[in-house]
């Protein structure tokens, strides 16, 4: 039998356990309007249906072939939760998942994200989705849909987390692998925005325990106070790259994530063969310097965990090398070249 109108108001509700199924609503509102800016012609669903629905364009490519991806923000989070500035997180994962597909060969197609917190704030999810929106129409893919899951006691108040996931489409024969590359292949560095989305937990230490610093603090070899240098977003590289893709001027490529330099470019490499990087032939940002001379880094520490001011490493065939500087030159992008490919034994070694 079912209770009474009078009875039910006594009975506990899904908000007594701290999930408020009204402000998530308003929340997802907010959320449709800004998706709906990345849309395109190959969607075919709205958002808030049970799943996203998307129709390729399969004729661009005689062998089509789905790449996809998928990563999280990581520890980079902390910062925006003591500076209250959430709009660029959203800017970072989808640039982090782009890049991670340019480097087999695959432009984007669709982004989806994950977006748990203990208690849902609108205004902070709208910041948040705000970042995912324009990161989206920079990578030139649409913002599918997502989650966002309120799990009140799981996470301390005013943080969350954030996750995202992309699929992009290439051609078989177009696709990047180790196995391509050549000895006398040149490496191509371009330039970093900043940290992008790694090594937070370490610059975190120095910072914020080591330093006592705040997210407000000036200091003199940096340009802005430092929560703001360490939000700047991800560099997504699709605008740099798109037009090299349709060519067969590369034969690799390495984005620089965890594990820095070093580790990320010898996974661009076959067995045989190493990465001889020149060192000075780049420009190493400033808050690199401020993390290596505070916190008393070593440099084979630095290599290994930050990008050091290259945030993708292009392995060029040697006789294609005019051509792809010639592309940045006419673009008036910044790139260095940085090395060559000699034999070896996957070892990534700096001169």
């Amino acid at each position: 039998m079912y209770s009474s109108d009078s009875d039910s108001h006594s009975g506990l509700t899904y908000r007594d356990s701290g999930v408020d199924i009204e402000k998530a609503g308003q929340a997802k509102e907010r959320i449709k309007a800004l998706a709906r800016s990345t849309f395109n012609q190959n969607v075919l669903s709205e958002i808030g249906s049970f799943a996203g629905i998307y129709r390729p364009d399969f004729t661009r490519f005689r062998e089509p072939v789905l790449v996809a991806s998928a990563d999280g923000v990581g520890t980079k989070l902390k910062i925006a939760f003591s500076t209250g500035i959430h709009s660029t997180v959203g800017i970072d994962i989808v640039a982090h998942c782009c890049n991670d597909i340019l480097v087999r060969g695959a432009l984007p197609l669709f982004f989806l994200d994950y977006i748990a917190t203990g208690k849902l704030e609108p205004g902070v999810v709208e910041q948040i989705v705000e970042g995912l929106a324009a990161g989206c129409r920079e990578a030139e893919c649409v913002l599918l849909g997502g989650e966002t899951a309120e799990m009140p006691d799981f996470y301390p108040p005013g943080e969350y987390d954030l996750a995202g996931f992309i699929v992009g489409m290439s051609d078989a024969a177009k696709l990047y692998d180790p196995e391509q590359v050549r000895e006398g292949d040149q490496l191509i560095g371009l330039p970093s925005s900043g940290l992008h989305t790694n090594g937070f937990s370490l610059v975190r230490k120095l910072f914020f325990e080591n330093e006592k610093f705040t997210p407000d603090t000036i200091l003199p070899e940096l340009s802005r106070p430092l929560g703001e240098e360490l939000l700047i977003p991800h560099r997504n590289y699709l605008p740099a790259l798109k037009e090299l893709l349709l060519t067969d001027d590369l034969h690799a490529m390495a984005h620089i994530t965890g594990g820095g330099v070093t580790e990320n470019l010898r996974r661009a490499l076959p067995e045989n063969l190493d990465a001889r990087v020149l060192k000075g032939s780049w420009e190493i940002l400033p808050i690199f310097h401020v993390i290596q001379d505070r916190g008393k880094v070593r440099q084979e520490e630095m290599f290994r965990t930050f990008n050091m001011g290259l945030g993708m490493i292009l392995v060029v065939a040697k006789n294609r090398i005019e051509r792809v500087e010639d592309h940045f030159k006419r673009k008036e992008l910044a790139y260095f070249r940085i090395g060559e490919v000699v034999s070896g034994s996957r070892n990534v070694l700096y001169i």
